[in-house]
């Protein structure tokens, strides 16, 4: 908390959380294979599959007020599921997934402030596809790899300014994948992990300037997988779980200013895959997933500076789910929507982490 930081305080580790239920009045159908981004004081989820539909709906939630607004679905671009979403800082941007017949190269920009929808164009986009990973640089967003047919290894950076596409590069990008992920580290995507011909741990530093890749060392590096999350913690990736022909519960930190990886302790939560990742600012909290047998609603919370792992509480949380979304406020983790072993969910809950102060 800035406020206790600022009057004196240091604060000394994480002792519980709690969690509160995200209210189901007003909130849009129960999805899976989503997208929510946060845009500062509210979460935006769209899109996805209620194990019928595609659907091209979506809502605003107020963790404050505990509160939905639906999105508009004038001018939205048509349903899907398996697709991505950055913020901008002022718009959401959407694109590519499937409608269950068709790879789309297609997406759209929400003003949330004006409720209001703006297609991204075609022309010079990469081929759609699914499960594709993007990152928002801060003046363009970059989509890469995914299935469409095939697995890719091909992307684009988008720039929202001047609806445009740039194609990025092959010339020694990381081999064709999905379910992969990708982060953002000021000036380079990092790739890594996912599906390729079979499970991998290998990856790339893109950089969009040079339009180049740098491949990632597998010297040290986690087991290869895919259905994993990762995060950016401003100097280090931090990538855990997923399915490494078992649901693992290992992961690694990449610092890729020295291309070397350090593993993630012992005492995580038990392995898992399709479970959701925030970063905190000092730490990263995963939760929910499947682990073959069960849907958890268990997690975790990962401190890389100590190398401690810490459970979160299961009182008062969430259903069991997998393929969930989640946001951090900058107090809370905001998790909604996923599948259960029934229907597909339109619940959700915040979970508070509370830490323990000293004053100096």
């Amino acid at each position: 908390d800035s406020t206790l930081i600022g009057a004196g305080f240091t604060e000394t580790g994480f002792t519980q959380d709690v969690w509160r239920t995200t209210t189901t009045a007003g909130a849009p159908s129960g999805r899976l294979n989503h997208t929510a981004v946060w845009t500062g004081t509210k979460m935006i989820v769209w899109g996805g599959y209620d194990n019928v539909n595609v659907l091209n709906t979506g809502g605003q939630y107020d963790p404050v007020a505990d509160s939905w607004t639906a999105t508009a679905t004038t001018g939205a671009p048509a349903g899907r599921q398996a697709h991505i979403a950055v913020w901008t800082g002022t718009k959401m941007i959407v694109w590519g997934g499937t409608d269950n017949t068709n790879y789309l190269n297609t997406g759209g920009r929400y003003d949330p402030a004006g409720d209001s929808w703006t297609a991204t164009t075609t022309t010079g986009a990469p081929p759609g596809c699914q499960h594709p990973a993007a990152v928002w640089t801060g003046t363009k967003m970059i989509v890469w790899g995914g299935y469409n047919g095939a697995n890719v290894n091909s992307g684009g950076q988008y720039d929202p300014a001047g609806d445009s596409w740039t194609l990025t590069t092959t010339t020694n990008a990381p081999t064709a994948r999905q379910l992969h992920t990708a982060v953002w580290t000021g000036s380079k995507m990092v790739v890594w992990g996912g599906a390729a011909s079979g499970d991998t741990n290998t990856g790339g530093q893109y950089d969009p300037a040079g339009d180049s890749w740098t491949a990632t060392t597998t010297t040290g590096a986690p087991t290869a997988r895919f259905g994993h999350t990762a995060v950016w913690t401003g100097s280090k990736m931090i990538v855990w779980g997923g399915n490494d022909g078992t649901f693992t519960n290992s992961g690694g930190q990449y610092d890729p200013v020295g291309d070397s990886w350090t593993a993630t302790a012992a005492g995580a939560p038990e392995g898992r895959d399709l479970h959701a990742a925030v970063w905190t600012g000092s730490r990263m909290i995963v939760w929910g997933g499947i682990d073959g047998a069960n849907v958890l609603n268990t997690g975790g919370v990962y401190e890389p500076v100590t190398n401690i792992w810490s459970a979160t509480s299961t009182s008062g949380a969430p259903a069991g789910r997998y393929v969930p979304t989640a946001v951090w406020t900058g107090s809370r983790m905001v998790v909604w929507g996923g599948q259960s072993s029934g229907p597909a969910l339109n619940t959700g809950g915040q979970d508070f982490l509370l830490s323990l102060y000293v004053r100096n």
